[in-house]
């Protein structure tokens, strides 16, 4: 496997990532070891993990900060902490200790120059190029790229969810605690089921009807005072922004913080519900299977932590620094 190197010159074309919107400039990525235009970083189509999605990622987001003129890295070392943990199941070894991999992460954004909001994808993957189900007696690599990236769900309004017929995949089938890229294949049929049934996304179940997940997304119930979300053994990966939102509503809401086994009719008779994630953040529901969340209005709990968790990760909150890489 490819080692940390940051200082290997490169340079780049334009790009564009689907999910994020075009990127007009030249960007850079950090493929085997060298940083490399992304247009270039290229695999072949017998490489393992494309093949049979052995491979395990993180999501990352960076958020610009126009008053201070910082970018600021959200959590970077817990995110490669929990990357090192995944790649631990798939039996896999990151390039470099999680420090390392901060400082990568951080030289690579510096070199795109972003000013905006990034999303950033480190994977690690099998790169053995052959035909055969196995996670054993292969090689594997690693790539890292970012892009400017918005909201993945609406944080705004209020989203309408949907409880689908796919269940989330148990710990001794694929464990949800891994980001594990073929396991998203899961995630994948559970949010088209959603969409095309009219929802902006789902609400996935445990395979003994208990509330798991959205598609990509941790889920948290306020009801009578309480937040409760579903403990780590119901199926549900182990949310670095679900880590946060507990901290912030023990330490700065001082709400009770309960993690335990979820009904689906609990949501129903939730006074509000919402979705955290690097990707979701913090994203209200006002609807689930038709049913009006609360007054079908984003709640006063809701809207509280989601403020609070934007001005902590734009750096306006100094108590929170800790969780901050600043880029720049």
């Amino acid at each position: 496997m490819s080692t940390v190197n940051p200082v290997s010159p490169a340079s780049a074309t334009p790009s564009e990532a689907a999910g994020a919107r075009p990127v007009a400039r030249q960007v850079l990525c950090h493929f085997q070891g060298r940083f490399v235009p992304l247009a270039e970083a290229k695999v072949g189509v017998m490489t393992h993990a494309f093949l049979y999605g052995t491979a395990v990622f993180e999501g990352i987001r960076a958020y610009w900060n126009p008053e201070q003129g910082q970018l600021f890295g959200l959590k970077l070392r817990e995110h490669y902490e929990r990357m090192r943990r995944s790649c631990r199941v798939l039996l896999m070894d990151l390039p470099g200790t999680p420090d390392e991999l901060v400082a990568l992460t951080a030289e690579l954004l510096r070199r795109n120059g972003f000013r905006e909001d990034a999303y950033i994808r480190p994977t690690a993957y099998k790169s053995t190029e052959t035909i055969g189900v196995r996670l054993h007696k292969l090689e594997h690599e690693f790539v890292l790229f970012c892009l400017p990236f918005g909201d993945y769900v609406d944080t705004t309004h209020g989203i309408r969810a949907g409880s689908v017929s796919w269940r989330r995949s148990p710990d001794d089938a694929i464990p949800a605690r891994g980001k594990i890229v073929g396991a998203y294949v899961n995630s994948a049929f559970a949010k088209t089921e959603a969409q095309l049934n009219g929802y902006d996304e789902a609400i996935v179940l445990t395979a003994d009807g208990h509330v798991s997940e959205g598609s990509a997304e941790n889920v948290f119930v306020v009801r009578d005072g309480l937040l409760i979300t579903p403990p780590v053994t119901d199926d549900i990966l182990e949310g670095i922004t679900r880590a946060g939102l507990i901290e912030l509503a023990k330490r700065e809401l001082g709400l009770t913080v309960v993690e335990r086994r979820i009904d689906r009719s609990e949501l129903y008779v939730a006074d509000e519900v919402f979705f955290s994630g690097t990707g979701a953040q913090v994203a209200p529901v006002i609807e689930i299977d038709h049913r009006p969340v609360g007054d079908g209005q984003i709640g006063p709990l809701s809207r509280r932590i989601r403020d609070l968790y934007f001005d902590v990760v734009r750096g306006r909150v100094p108590a929170y620094a800790d969780w901050l890489t600043p880029i720049y």
